[in-house]
């Protein structure tokens, strides 16, 4: 049974909103981490920031299973090297 177009603009209304709560989510998370690894302080075009975000992403969706091992041998020394700026 086909489903009338309202119903389907109702579904694409709650999914859009769904994604806009995941998205937010996500942002947070990242923002979260760059602001502990100091990027806060840096000033750098958005460009440029994008850039580099867009070359970091490159590298970890290639590695398959390497992010998860790369983020562990990073979070020591991120934590580590905000300890001792604060």
């Amino acid at each position: 049974m086909k489903k009338p177009s309202r119903q389907i603009r109702d579904e694409i209304a709650r999914l859009q909103e769904q994604l806009k709560q995941a998205e937010t989510r996500e942002a947070e998370r990242i923002g979260r981490i760059a602001l502990r690894a100091g990027m806060g302080e840096i000033e750098i075009e958005e460009a440029a920031l994008l850039s580099a975000f867009e070359e970091i992403a490159g590298r970890f969706r290639k590695g398959g299973n390497r992010p998860a091992k790369a983020v562990a041998a990073v979070a020591p020394g991120a934590s580590s090297g905000l300890a001792e700026q604060g």
